[in-house]
């Protein structure tokens, strides 16, 4: 049986990619609570790859775990593409890796700041920068959180691919 969290994704794809390139990820996860980091464990191979990951459910772990600012954390908020680059940073940085992804969003069922349910912020940090991309999912809560997590890995296996050809 194959990990029902990798089945439907490019994760087989990204541990390959980033295996061959010797080259590891890490990971700051807010609406996601881990999925990311759970998808690429579910591949074989990964624990070439996959350095660790922070889950920052909490608005006050982001600060204290993944290293957001405080100050830019409140006056941004948690669902911000501040934060979710703060994250990324922090988690290439704080667990060593080459790449960080960070994720943070309104999974639902209610708003949240003003942000509507399916807002989600995916950020990718590797050496030539850190890339923010606002997402609008739709579904219920684990659809919208299944969402991210499959944007989040294609996103970062086409970053790592367009490093690779440049």
């Amino acid at each position: 049986m194959t990990d029902p969290l990798v089945d439907g994704t490019r994760a087989g794809d990204l541990v390959a990619v980033l295996t061959a390139r010797g080259e590891t990820v890490a990971t700051a996860e807010s609406l996601t609570a881990g999925l990311f980091t759970a998808t690429i464990a579910g591949v074989p191979g990964a624990s070439n790859v996959l350095r660790g990951g922070l889950v920052v459910y909490a608005t006050d772990l982001k600060a204290t775990l993944a290293g957001v600012d405080p100050a830019r954390l409140a006056e941004d908020g948690p669902v911000a593409a501040s934060t979710a680059r703060a994250l990324a940073d922090g988690a290439r940085a704080r667990c060593g890796a080459d790449w960080g992804v960070g994720l943070t969003g309104v999974a639902g069922p209610d708003t949240q700041d003003g942000h509507p349910v399916g807002t989600v912020f995916l950020s990718i940090s590797g050496a030539a920068g850190t890339s923010v991309l606002e997402l609008g999912l739709s579904g219920d809560r684990w659809q919208i959180r299944k969402s991210a997590v499959s944007a989040a890995v294609s996103g970062l296996l086409d970053r790592v691919q367009e490093t690779s050809a440049g």
